[in-house]
């Protein structure tokens, strides 16, 4: 039996509807964070599915030392937790070092922990000790590195840290060739991953899996195959579908060459939508 992920006002998990995790990549001023929430939390609603607005205070893993990071902890945080109030919705964001767990999960409802530190034990049990002390969720982020079957090392990490509220997200596999590979056979396997109490909810990083690595100071990416891969994990029964996206994504911040235009998102909101319902019918 699976488990289910508690965020504020929902569960993400089997037999509940899909949950778009969506937003800017670092949250870049309070007005634009209102903005991209609105439009997506609308699109949400009008699809039937649920929504947790998600943004990053600091981009503390740039290519280079030279990149935009954001606004930092405490002015992010409270922007952040500010869009969620005025929302109506649960908020998300990463970090990066355990002493921003306590601080970060006050007010933010799910904690992400970042891909390339999906195995730093202190950083989980960090999170895992916050999100019991504050009834809040984890989101591990799978490694580029790491087989499915290796996730189950983090989600004993939080359980041993007392935290089983939790989601793991799939965002592609490096293989080498320039390019994140999205492994669907491993997809399954997260999906049924062997842990005590069952599986957890699994999440699918739509725009993150079509990053081309390796291109310079700056990470390229295939942003036009995006929807294919949504389509693609909705199909595969996925319950959570993570999302970047900006009104001008070639003048954002931070990963402009993978967001998603703000506008196209209601329209693969609305096609993810029917693929799950179609699935869920089965």
């Amino acid at each position: 039996m699976s488990r289910t992920l508690s965020v504020t006002g929902f569960e993400v998990g089997a037999h509940q509807p899909l949950t778009i995790i969506a937003g800017p990549c670092v949250l870049e001023s309070l007005e634009l964070g209102l903005t991209i929430g609105g439009v997506v939390k609308a699109a949400c609603e009008a699809a039937g599915l649920r929504y947790v607005f998600k943004a990053s205070f600091d981009k503390a893993n740039r290519s280079s030392i030279r990149s935009a990071r954001g606004p930092g902890l405490e002015r992010g945080v409270e922007w952040i937790a500010e869009i969620g109030r005025t929302l109506g919705v649960p908020t998300t964001t990463d970090i990066h070092e355990p002493a921003q767990a306590a601080r970060v999960a006050q007010t933010i409802d799910l904690l992400q922990i970042p891909a390339f530190l999906c195995r730093q034990t202190d950083l989980l049990a960090a999170a895992g000790e916050a999100a019991v002390k504050f009834g809040r969720g984890v989101n591990v982020k799978k490694g580029q590195f790491l087989p499915p079957h290796d996730m189950a090392g983090p989600v004993k990490k939080l359980a041993e840290a007392g935290c089983t509220n939790v989601l793991l997200t799939e965002r592609g596999t490096t293989f080498g060739y320039g390019r994140l590979v999205n492994d669907f056979l491993g997809l399954g396997d997260l999906m049924d991953l062997k842990v005590e109490g069952g599986p957890p909810p699994v999440c699918f990083d739509v725009t993150h899996s079509t990053q081309l690595p390796g291109a310079g100071e700056t990470t390229g990416g295939r942003p036009d195959r995006a929807a294919l891969l949504a389509h693609a994990a909705a199909a595969a029964g996925v319950h959570a579908l993570f999302i970047e996206c900006h009104p001008e994504p070639s003048t954002a911040m931070s990963d402009a060459s993978t967001m998603l235009r703000l506008s196209d998102m209601p329209r693969l909101i609305a096609q993810v939508a029917s693929l799950a319902a179609a699935r869920a019918a089965f």
